[in-house]
C-alpha cells in the first residue's frame, strides 16, 4: 500500500511537469546534459590519453620487440641451416670423391691380382702344352720308328697268306729293296 501511494504521488508530479515532451529532448534540460556530456567526454579522453594509450603502446612495443627478436632468431636459424646444408653437401662431395678413389684403387688392385693370376695360369698352361707337345713328338717318333717294323710284319703276314709259305723278314726286306 505504501508503494501504491508513492506511485500515485510520482504520477501526480510527472503529470504536472509533463508537457508531452520526451525528457532528454526537453530544452530545459539541455544545459545540464551538455555539461555532463562535456565532463564525461573530458574524463574519458583523459583516461584514454593517460592510462589506456600508454599501456596499449607498451603492449604493442613489447610485441613488436618480441616479433623482431623472433624474426632475428629465425633468420639466424635459417643461416645456420643453410651453413649446415652447405657443409653437408661439401662433406658428401668429399665422401663421393674418396669413395670413387677407393673404388678405383680396389678395381686396379683386383685387376692386377687377376692379371697376375692369369699370367700364372697361362705359364702353367704353356708348360703343360709344351710337355704335351713333347710327349706327342716322342710318341710320334716312337710310332714312326715302329712303322717300318709294323709294315714289315704286316707285309710278311700278307705275303705268307697269299703265297702260302712262311716268308722271313730278311727275304721280304731283300725283295723290297730290289736286289
Amino acid at each position: 500500500m505504501l508503494i501504491a501511494k508513492a506511485y500515485a504521488a510520482g504520477e501526480a508530479a510527472n503529470g504536472a511537469a509533463d508537457n508531452g515532451v520526451f525528457p532528454p529532448f526537453d530544452s530545459a534540460n539541455f544545459a545540464s546534459q551538455l555539461f555532463w556530456l562535456a565532463l564525461t567526454f573530458g574524463f574519458l579522453y583523459w583516461f584514454m590519453a593517460k592510462i589506456i594509450s600508454p599501456r596499449l603502446g607498451e603492449i604493442i612495443e613489447t610485441r613488436q620487440d618480441r616479433i623482431a627478436q623472433d624474426l632475428a632468431k629465425a633468420q639466424d636459424l635459417s643461416d645456420e641451416t643453410n651453413a649446415a646444408i652447405a657443409a653437408y653437401e661439401q662433406d658428401l662431395a668429399t665422401a663421393k670423391a674418396n669413395a670413387s678413389d677407393i673404388g678405383q684403387k680396389a678395381r686396379d688392385k683386383a685387376k692386377a691380382e687377376a692379371d697376375a693370376e692369369r699370367a700364372k695360369v697361362d705359364e702353367e698352361l704353356a708348360a703343360k702344352l709344351e710337355e704335351a707337345e713333347k710327349r706327342i713328338t716322342d710318341i710320334r717318333t716312337q710310332a714312326m720308328g715302329e712303322v717300318s717294323t709294323i709294315a714289315s710284319d704286316t707285309a710278311t703276314e700278307l705275303v705268307s697268306k697269299l703265297i702260302g709259305t712262311k716268308v722271313t723278314k730278311a727275304e721280304l726286306t731283300k725283295a723290297l729293296s730290289g736286289s
